[in-house]
């Protein structure tokens, strides 16, 4: 299939997801009012009575949470792709080189800890302080990881890998003794901001991460030509020009700032960094000037539809959204597995 054909497939599949997060959920919106509600905004369209219960859910509710889904899976995504080339490793995903650990300890310490710094901090910043925590948290882990990869002044790839390991190890470690101490409505609280959820999503929480998202999309696309060289190898890609060293540093910012920013807002999400780009790869090949705009459509896509499933499955209850990503991703890894395990081992 060419690769304009798949990228009017994705954005069609972008269209119907959008549709059904507008719709569905514990109020179900009728596709011709969702209509009636968009063409009135926008001016078009004859004037008709709708209820006022469906505009207010679609303004304050379906279309801050649609658009969320849409920035944290497009994020994901592409910040996965990026992260597989510059490991050169299909197995390779943002959490490797520990943002989500350093996000979820960061989260579990603010929610467990009523310390004078926190509470400070929460007079100051309000509702955000957890996803600003988050945020620095996931900075933090990040930038320590990089810094014990230096080698003479480079980061090397294999070092990172061990660090990324290792600071994960750690930052599990001490979030399941914070979780331990913890009571049960604390423990519960961090149970479920670990499983991910967009449920607390809202216009503040949209604007608050989009430009650091829009940024990081529009920085790793940009990189797709560099990132192809390091198919070959470092070596090869310095005598074609490009500088290893620094386009690793731009991937693990952009990606820092896009999944960190994510995680922030939604908690810890799985499987969406680690199977969007092989499905893109799958559908239209390895060039990474393509596989990195279309794996942000196809996590746009992967986790609005999860969202959908998340809060339809058990109404008017709703099951953590990272549940569904891992129910849905665990049967395709382990395909994706099992068909290239002879490829991964050599």
């Amino acid at each position: 299939m060419k690769r304009p054909a798949i990228y009017a497939l994705l954005a069609f599949a972008l269209l119907i997801a959008i549709v059904l997060s507008l719709s569905l959920g514990a109020v179900h919106i009728p596709f011709s009012d969702i209509a009636q509600i968009i063409g009135q905004k926008i001016g078009i369209g004859a004037y008709r009575e709708i209820d006022e219960l469906y505009i207010g859910v679609m303004d304050l509710v379906r279309w801050p949470r649609t658009l969320l889904g849409i920035l944290v899976g497009a994020a994901l995504g592409i910040s996965g792709a990026a992260i597989q080339a510059v490991f050169r490793n299909p197995l390779a995903e943002p959490g490797l080189i520990g943002i989500s650990a350093g996000a979820s300890l960061i989260a579990a310490s603010i929610i467990a800890f009523e310390t004078l710094l926190f509470v400070s901090l929460g007079h100051l910043f309000g509702s955000y302080l957890l996803a600003i925590g988050a945020f620095v948290g996931a900075a933090c882990a990040t930038w320590l990881v990089y810094q014990i990869s230096l080698t003479n002044g480079k980061p090397h790839i294999g070092t990172m890998l061990l660090a990324g390991i290792a600071i994960n190890a750690l930052a599990g470690s001490l979030t399941g003794l914070i979780s331990y101490i913890s009571d049960e409505q604390q423990l519960r609280t961090i149970t479920f901001w670990m499983l991910g959820s967009l449920g607390g999503a809202n216009w503040e929480a949209v604007w608050t991460i989009l430009p650091f998202v829009v940024i990081a999309l529009f920085g790793l696309t940009l990189l797709g030509r560099a990132l192809n060289t390091f198919a070959l190898g470092e070596q090869e890609a310095r005598q074609l020009g490009q500088r290893p060293d620094r386009v690793k540093l731009l991937v693990i910012v952009f990606a820092t700032m896009a999944v960190g920013a994510s995680v922030s807002v939604s908690g810890v999400i799985g499987f969406v960094g680690l199977l969007v780009p092989h499905g893109v790869r799958m559908i239209g090949g390895a060039d990474n000037r393509f596989v990195l705009p279309a794996s942000a459509i196809l996590g746009a896509v992967t986790l609005t539809i999860s969202d959908v499933i998340a809060r339809t499955i058990a109404i008017p209850s709703e099951i953590p959204i990272g549940v569904v990503t891992s129910l849905l991703g665990t049967p395709v890894f382990l395909y994706i597995l099992i068909r290239d395990k002879k490829k991964i081992v050599s």
